[in-house]
């Protein structure tokens, strides 16, 4: 082997182990949303730090076109940890990613707690018959589709956990609000899970085999109905469920739903 041909394959071996290196310094860590406790921040001082947001998400946390999300009335916790995520690098987003990385953990507390204490966008009387609404109630055992209330709340508020269930208690708050939120933006979601690029939490563990089994009617049928559920108050305060430690699971006529899908391991599930 004469040196010009060991000099090129010593220069490849180290280009080769650059790039490894470099992969695995920003590959973010898995994160087990699992034992994430309930955030707080400063909403007054979150509304201070909020007007760069208002270019896509509105003033007042109502988004400015429906391919981006509704952030008024979501839970703090869920918008921390995403916010968290675009700022590790979890979750990849040309316009966000750069935003959040000059976001100190406090300011992500804070315009959290800003925008989940904004009043929820109005919307439409959602169509209880349609197939969106069964999925989201009753889920689809033939498919492997789970009720989507399961996680998200009989009104596609968030889940009431029942504080005195012997059941595993996810952690609830890192489950996003789904009523109001815009059918476009649940729809690129669905597909990014489907696909494979919405990736590195427990919580997308599970959505990815959610997504998996949905068909494209299908994802357009839930995306439809979850941005037509009226932002209420949450019913089912008297629900027996215990199975997944919900308080308010309900099928479409208002009884008690017998959970079909038993508790799963978030961060080996599907």
């Amino acid at each position: 082997m004469n040196v010009a041909t060991r000099a090129a394959i010593v220069a490849s071996v180290a280009w080769v182990a650059m790039v490894v290196g470099l992969a695995s310094a920003v590959t973010p860590q898995f994160d087990d949303l699992r034992n994430q406790t309930p955030i707080h921040g400063d909403a007054a001082a979150g509304a201070t730090k909020a007007a760069t947001c208002a270019a896509c998400h509105g003033a007042q946390g109502i988004a400015v076109a429906p391919t981006f999300p509704n952030l008024a009335g979501q839970s703090a916790s869920y918008l921390y940890v995403q916010l968290r995520a675009f700022k590790d690098g979890a979750r990849v987003n040309a316009v966000m990613q750069p935003l959040a990385k000059a976001l100190t953990d406090q300011d992500m507390r804070n315009l959290a707690a800003h925008f989940a204490s904004l009043p929820g966008k109005l919307a439409s009387q959602a169509q209880e018959s349609s197939r969106g609404s069964i999925l989201f109630h009753d889920g689809d055992a033939t498919k492997g589709v789970p009720p989507c209330q399961g996680c998200h709340g009989v009104e596609g508020k968030g889940p009431h956990p029942d504080p005195g269930s012997t059941a595993p208690q996810p952690a609830w708050s890192t489950f996003p609000v789904l009523a109001g939120q815009n059918a476009p933006y649940v729809l690129e979601q669905l597909k990014a899970y489907r696909d494979g690029t919405r990736v590195g939490t427990s919580n997308d563990n599970v959505m990815q085999g959610v997504a998996h089994n949905l068909s494209e009617d299908d994802m357009h049928a839930l995306a439809d109905y979850v941005s037509s559920l009226p932002l209420k108050a949450v019913m089912g305060s008297n629900c027996r469920c215990k199975q997944l430690a919900c308080r308010c699971s309900r099928k479409r006529d208002g009884s008690p739903y017998p959970h079909q899908y038993p508790h799963v391991d978030q961060a080996t599930a599907f």
